[in-house]
């Protein structure tokens, strides 16, 4: 029997230096706190920098969209057309040969017109050419300057104004990446909380099961020196050494839920996930009185998702003009402008200018497009019909999830009352069995049931603070106000049309 007992006592000693070589080394460990997780995350996280860069990347289509609204300047330039051609003169009845040697350029400016999708444009053309024709032996040659200079202004009639619609939609999908990058911070912000606390919950587990082991350990070293010297029976040491065996692999599962725990954690934070990390936080609450009609307000007042629908019904109206110009009647108008000269010497271009006035006018007039339109027309408006009932919808969501937040708030209050008091009867409870069993009116089993419910409790009591807390930020992020500092979020479109 000694030996059986030498051996479940050599065991219990190598599970704990097992469990012992598994803790992280506690010196190499970065402290962190949850604001310094939120910082990384707001830099690393893999999600939040892919939304970050969605918003970047519209903001520059935005500056792109809004650069092609200004006066564009270019130059074409032809330096050498050389061509020797046989060819028919229809007028003359004659074939001529012609030999052209020209080079030219053209400087054009145009500004786009946002109020009404035309566009105005300055061009000057200018040339150097010499032609030579020989026709039934006769040589005829020409060699001179000319230059184009004329103001041309086009505008389309009878139709939508698509420039200005353009930068409307590309704005929209500006503030709407804007808004989905604060909902991606929003949401970040809820996940890199409950895994902090998850990380923090394994802790303060992992702290209490190493009290356990060490008042399991205290208690087996009673229950040995009382049946060597005859005073408890033999069968309680054996249960000492079970209780001691589960508390000591208690401590090693512990040690294996921490881990994990944190590197789920440091894989949100974008940390490598061999860097050791020790969390550390002020779980301790001071219970808030929220306003539900204040909360239900602020939320159905300034959050995003209500702005994201209202965006989704603006670009269904912008949907319902391009589908209505399906098969439309629209004509082009074309208006310019200027002058022409030619002369073989530079400084007499305009000696004898010509004026080159153009207008063109042209229409495109629909038949018949067997119905296409109209189903269209149909089509979009039952989508902007779906959009505004979403939008209702969404309303009535958020006032559901508030109330519903709310609730559980006011029951945590209670819970956290009741859990509070519940420790300290179990500590009290614990230390009277204790002296009991030090005494021997207990026996082994029985104090490990009271050993058991104490860390229960207070596993029990450091859950609900922490679901008060992470409700409180659930809270904050439905209603978009932090009711622990009494101050609003700032709605994100204020941020949006700042960078504007």
């Amino acid at each position: 029997m000694d030996t059986k007992r030498l051996r479940i006592k050599l065991s219990c000693l190598l599970v704990f230096f097992v469990v012992i070589s598994l803790l992280p080394v506690t010196y190499a460990q970065v402290p962190l706190t949850i604001e310094q997780a939120l910082d990384i995350a707001e830099e690393h996280n893999p999600d939040l920098r892919a939304s970050k860069l969605s918003l970047e990347r519209y903001q520059q289509n935005l500056v792109a969209q809004r650069a092609s609204l200004k006066s564009r300047f270019s130059l074409d330039l032809n330096p050498l057309n050389y061509s020797r051609s046989r060819r028919f003169d229809n007028r003359l009845s004659q074939w001529y040969t012609n030999e052209t040697l020209n080079t030219s350029g053209t400087f054009m400016i145009s500004q786009p017109i946002l109020l009404t999708d035309g566009e105005i444009s300055l061009i000057n053309t200018f040339g150097w050419q010499d032609n030579k024709s020989t026709v039934e032996g006769v040589d005829n040659s020409n060699r001179a300057f000319s230059n184009d200079l004329y103001l041309r202004l086009t505008q389309p009639i009878f139709t939508y104004n698509r420039r200005k619609m353009e930068l409307q939609q590309i704005e929209f999908d500006y503030e709407n990446a804007g808004i989905r990058y604060a909902l991606q911070r929003l949401n970040t912000e809820r996940s890199i909380t409950n895994q902090f606390y998850a990380v923090y919950m394994a802790q303060n587990n992992l702290a209490i099961s190493k009290e356990e082991l060490e008042n399991t350990q205290q208690s087996f070293e009673i229950i040995k020196n009382k049946v060597e010297a005859d005073l408890s029976a033999r069968e309680e040491l054996y249960q000492a050494e079970l209780n001691l065996a589960n508390a000591q692999s208690a401590v090693e599962e512990r040690v294996v839920s921490l881990e994990n725990a944190k590197d789920q954690l440091k894989q949100s934070l974008g940390m490598p996930l061999n860097e050791q990390i020790a969390v550390t936080a002020d779980i301790e609450v001071s219970p808030i009185a929220v306003d539900l009609n204040r909360a239900v307000q602020s939320g159905l007042s300034s959050r995003m998702e209500i702005r994201q629908r209202e965006i989704d019904i603006e670009l269904g109206e912008l949907q319902m003009i391009q589908t209505k110009s399906l098969n439309e009647f629209r004509g082009d108008i074309s208006l310019s402008v200027g002058i022409i000269g030619d002369n073989e010497r530079f400084g007499n271009i305009y000696e004898n200018p010509t004026q080159n006035p153009r207008i063109a006018v042209s229409l495109a007039v629909p038949i018949f497009d067997w119905g296409e339109k109209r189903a269209r027309v149909r089509a979009q408006k039952i989508a902007q019909t779906i959009a505004k009932l979403e939008q209702e919808n969404l309303r009535v969501d958020i006032e559901l999830d508030v109330r519903q937040v709310w609730r559980r708030l006011e029951n945590l209050r209670t819970q956290i009352d009741i859990a509070e008091k519940s420790v300290r009867n179990a500590e009290l409870t614990y230390d009277i069995n204790l002296t009991r069993y030090h005494e021997g009116d207990l026996t082994g089993m029985e104090i490990s049931q009271f050993q058991t419910q104490l860390s229960n409790r207070k596993m029990a009591y450091a859950q609900a603070l922490i679901n008060y807390k992470i409700e409180l930020l659930n809270l904050k992020i439905l209603s978009l106000y932090d009711f622990e500092k009494d101050e609003p979020i700032v709605p994100v479109r204020e941020l949006v049309e700042a960078n504007y």
